[in-house]
């Protein structure tokens, strides 16, 4: 089966007739005013009075059987046609229709990641439609699980976000207004309980240590959450990136995050001696501590909303690499909206690597991205104080649950 070409919507329409010539006519007339507005076209269609598809070369056309007789005078009335019609068309159609929801899959990634991948997505600036988390999800039925979840908001009787009314107002103001249930911005969390340890792996304190002799914002930290995983040739790049840039680097390389190796053993043979005591490798780190120290200048990340969420909270720009979910959308705003990171492409490479870390820890570009994320960094603080805008949420918090009889 011919995939669909790319319109301008990158929507494809599928169309089902009755195998009559006066429905058949103004179904095939809609197929061709829809596909001049931009839309893909798919006709499932019985083979009992088949239209023919060199009439309409732009539209993609399903086959269903229907196990039907040409001559219609065998059926007592045309209801009995019809009937006929839909009992024998049932199975065949949905299994047509299953091969239309990969067609549709295919073409949906498709323009993720060719022409359409730069484009903004109408209704959700700064968006593009490569940033969207459902790029990253899985297949498309995947995708559709995924926002029937999330509609089931309604059923809520509120919704406690971690996140700041300053960076994200307009956003939420949109989500309570559909939902019609109340949002309680309360973040950041790590600063309004900031003795409680969550961390399902040991921290190794001994980089705090490390970092003590280290000068003023000049070490890049690197780590990529608790779930990414990487293969050896993305390591090597990293690390020669790491290597090039010249710069002290604390690099979290998480026990099985790397593919085929337990820890860092599939690092280059010569890695090591060439970095000597610039670079500090560890198996995790007690981030909030790291990030909140003054030696480290830039965190290369993958972008999680709560590792982005406790560096702009410190100050501190970011590179970025992200991979699935919510960090493609992070990463947007971060470079986009408040423009305190460089982001890394998808296939990583050492010279690239080499100048995002230059440009982030030396050049007069991240010293600009350092000051709006001290900027951030000011204003969150301001929430979390009385009178700040997550601190009078918690208290509303508080009011709602115990509005509720016991």
């Amino acid at each position: 089966m011919e995939k669909p070409e790319a319109q301008r919507h990158g929507r494809v329409v599928v169309l089902v007739s009755a195998p009559l010539q006066g429905h058949m006519t103004p179904v095939l007339q809609l197929g061709t005013i829809l596909h001049s507005r931009g839309f893909s076209i798919i006709v499932a269609h019985t083979q009992h009075n088949s239209p023919n598809p060199s009439n309409h070369p732009e539209f993609i056309f399903l086959p269903i059987s229907n196990n039907l007789s040409d001559n219609k005078t065998s059926f007592k009335n045309p209801l009995d046609f019809l009937l006929a019609i839909n009992n024998n068309c049932k199975a065949p159609l949905e299994e047509s229709l299953a091969q239309m929801m990969k067609v549709v899959e295919d073409e949906f990634a498709t323009n993720l990641f060719d022409s359409t991948a730069q484009q903004l997505v109408t209704g959700l600036h700064p968006l593009r439609f490569k940033d969207l988390p459902l790029s990253g999800f899985g297949t498309f039925e995947d995708s559709v699980k995924l926002i029937e979840l999330l509609s089931k908001l309604t059923t809520s009787s509120a919704v406690i976000c971690n996140t700041v009314d300053y960076i994200e107002h307009s956003a939420v103001s949109k989500l309570q207004q559909h939902y019609q249930v109340p949002f309680f911005l309360i973040g950041p969390l790590h600063k309004l309980a900031s003795a409680s340890s969550t961390s399902f792996v040991i921290e190794d304190t001994h980089c705090v240590e490390w970092l003590d002799k280290q000068a003023p914002q000049s070490v890049i930290y690197v780590s990529f959450g608790s779930t990414i995983t990487i293969n050896k040739k993305d390591l090597t790049e990293m690390a020669w990136g790491l290597a090039n840039s010249d710069q002290p680097f604390l690099w979290v390389i998480r026990p099985g995050s790397v593919h085929g190796s337990e820890f860092a053993e599939l690092l280059p043979e010569s890695f090591e001696e060439k970095v000597g005591e610039r670079g500090c490798i560890v198996k995790w780190a007690p981030q909030k501590e790291v990030l909140a120290h003054g030696a480290v200048g830039g965190f290369w990340s993958h972008c999680g909303w709560n590792s982005t969420l406790e560096s702009i909270s410190e100050g501190v720009p970011m590179v970025c690499r992200p991979y699935f979910f919510d960090q493609k959308v992070n990463t947007r705003y971060l470079s986009s909206e408040w423009k305190v990171d460089r982001e890394l492409e998808d296939v990583l490479e050492r010279g690239e690597i080499e100048r995002a870390i230059r440009r982030l820890m030396v050049d007069k570009q991240g010293e600009e991205m350092r000051q709006k994320a001290n900027n951030m960094k000011s204003k969150i603080e301001a929430c979390v104080l009385k009178g700040g805008s997550s601190y009078g949420s918690l208290i509303d918090l508080e009011k709602f649950i115990l509005s509720f009889p016991t």
